[in-house]
């Protein structure tokens, strides 16, 4: 096993283990549970697992999931050659944690975060990224959310937060419905795939932006959690959730990477708000508030 990999399964569990305790703290006396899980390889033999942590019906977030996975075995000639371009099925070896929070306010964003590692036959490389999904938009927090990436990215260089804040902005876009998910974040992917000489360079960008989640995320939590809204900005909320999950089910690779691999279903799906709606207009905002959000989604800003 090579020291980079042993390292990526090493820092992923402790963020594991960091940002559930970090919302735990938060929650008070709610808790996740653990459910740790093992997946079979094309041949029917041992292909890795992972930790699953599950909170439901906590006081603040109606569900929150924090999933660590370290798999492998052989990919299926589709996805062998999408990666890498081979002509044959390659071996692979994928860990990462990926989380997402739906909050019960709709004045607290809905968050997801990803952060991977992937070894595909004699090629590696580090993605990952952070991105915010508000329903009713308070600019500032975008703001300080942004704020916190672009600090972490400028540890590395000048140009990484326009450029994988650019990235985030055109991949979490919802094509059929002309929008982007949420006010964006970071999105990066194949870092060091082609460059392996700075692949160490990535990893620790990477370790960089998963330290800066708890500071760019939980401070929103604290300043709206005791808010009170109304059943309108509820509505809305659990509307938008439906765009939210559009994407996860049409657009994710993750998702897609998970159920071509044999992944394991339930932990693929966790990222699903536990209760969404959809309604037949597709213009879904009513109030001014709601307007100026969908004109961002149509239209990503700078934030920073």
């Amino acid at each position: 096993m090579s020291e980079l990999k042993i390292q990526a399964i090493s820092f992923l569990k402790q963020l594991q283990t960091d940002i559930c305790n970090e919302l735990e703290r938060h929650e008070g006396d709610k808790f996740f549970i653990t459910d740790e899980w093992t997946r079979e390889d094309e041949t029917g033999g041992h292909g890795g697992g992972g930790i699953t942590r599950i909170l439901k019906e906590g006081n603040i977030f109606e569900q929150a999931g924090v999933n660590f996975s370290e798999v492998y075995g052989t990919l299926p000639l589709a996805m062998s050659s999408k990666l890498v371009g081979a002509t044959t099925p390659q071996t692979f070896f994928a860990t990462g944690v990926s989380l997402v929070f739906h909050p019960r306010s709709p004045l607290i964003p809905t968050t997801h975060a990803n952060f991977r590692y992937l070894e595909v036959a004699d090629k590696c490389w580090v993605g990952g990224g952070i991105d915010l999904t508000p329903y009713v938009l308070f600019k500032e927090d975008a703001v300080s959310f942004h704020q916190t990436l672009k600090n972490a990215c400028d540890k590395f260089s000048d140009s990484y937060y326009q450029a994988f804040k650019k990235e985030c902005d055109e991949y979490f876009y919802i094509k059929h419905r002309k929008e982007t998910r949420g006010v964006g974040g970071l999105f990066f992917d194949y870092l060091g795939r082609d460059e392996p000489q700075r692949i160490e360079h990535y990893f620790d960008f990477v370790k960089t932006t998963a330290k800066s989640f708890i500071p760019s995320y939980f401070p929103i939590v604290e300043k709206r959690k005791s808010a009170s809204f109304s059943e309108r900005d509820k509505e809305f909320q659990l509307a938008r959730r439906g765009r939210y999950v559009e994407f996860n089910l049409v657009y994710d690779r993750g998702t897609q990477f998970g159920l071509h691999t044999n992944g394991r279903t339930e932990s693929i799906l966790m990222s699903l708000p536990p209760i969404a709606t959809w309604q037949y207009e597709n213009n879904l905002a009513q109030t001014e508030k709601e307007k100026e959000l969908e004109n961002i989604l149509r239209n990503p800003i700078d934030w920073v």
